[in-house]
């Protein structure tokens, strides 16, 4: 079924308007007539049945069936920390990491960066959207403001865990992961065309972030982003297809 995200709360309303963009997803793009079924998902989290009682290309009127049971989300919370990437690379991470299940995507400034700066935020929040949309997400990947690396706080809490991956490091993503054990959130920073520097890995360790390789094989950034993401989410997220009470942090060498 179609699903649609609103920046604002639902609540009581039987009746929804949209106009705009969601206005010409609904009407244009997809062409969706009056019976038609939509999932509306709203500020908080709410996921509403919704169908349509009227479209035209500048306003669709839909009527509240009721609500929904919430889309599946990961029982792990992950931000990725991405070292910022050129052309569509950056693109594409992003993409993938949110149909992966993140929470949360940081875009990083570091040494070897070969873009210092970019004014492709709201492009990425809305690739976010579109592909959150599109695999049946609960909510929106956040897309924050890219920063630079040095000012990333501590990543040593009772709450948070983080993982740096760097090719000479000599612990395996499996047994870091372990160290994820209890956690509410995780923290996997991947480095952009060129990786990290000795100086930015000396200072992420200093934090309380984690060493880790991915095996003896260089992957482009963009490639260790998704295989990361996956691996977590296989070890200790929904892509094991176990129940979570079932999930071991037991898991072959990576």
């Amino acid at each position: 079924m179609t699903r649609i995200f609103l920046e604002h709360a639902i609540g009581e309303n039987t009746l929804l308007e949209l106009t705009g963009d969601k206005a010409h997803y609904l009407s244009t793009v997809l062409r969706l007539s009056p019976g038609a079924a939509i999932t509306v998902t709203d500020s908080s989290g709410t996921a509403y049945i919704t169908r349509i009682v009227s479209a035209s290309k500048k306003r669709v009127a839909l009527e509240i069936q009721g609500q929904c049971p919430p889309a599946p989300e990961s029982p792990i919370d992950i931000t990725l920390m991405q070292g910022l990437l050129k052309g569509e690379k950056m693109d594409i991470v992003i993409q993938k990491a949110c149909e992966l299940g993140v929470k949360q995507i940081l875009p990083v400034i570091t040494e070897r960066s070969q873009i210092r700066e970019t004014r492709k935020l709201l492009r990425w929040q809305k690739i976010a959207e579109e592909a959150s949309r599109q695999c049946g997400r609960a909510a929106i990947t956040r897309v924050i403001e890219p920063l630079d690396l040095a000012s990333i706080h501590a990543c040593d809490g009772p709450d948070t865990s983080g993982i740096i991956f760097w090719e000479h490091a000599g612990t395996p993503f499996s047994t870091a992961l372990e160290k994820c054990t209890g956690k509410k959130q995780m923290i996997l920073c991947i480095g952009p065309e060129g990786g990290f520097s000795e100086k930015e890995i000396s200072t992420a360790v200093e934090k309380g972030f984690h060493l880790a390789s991915m095996g003896k094989r260089i992957l482009r950034a963009e490639t260790a982003a998704i295989t990361a993401i996956s691996i977590a989410q296989f070890m200790l997220g929904d892509l094991s297809g176990r129940p979570e009470s079932d999930r071991s942090m037991e898991a072959a060498q990576v």
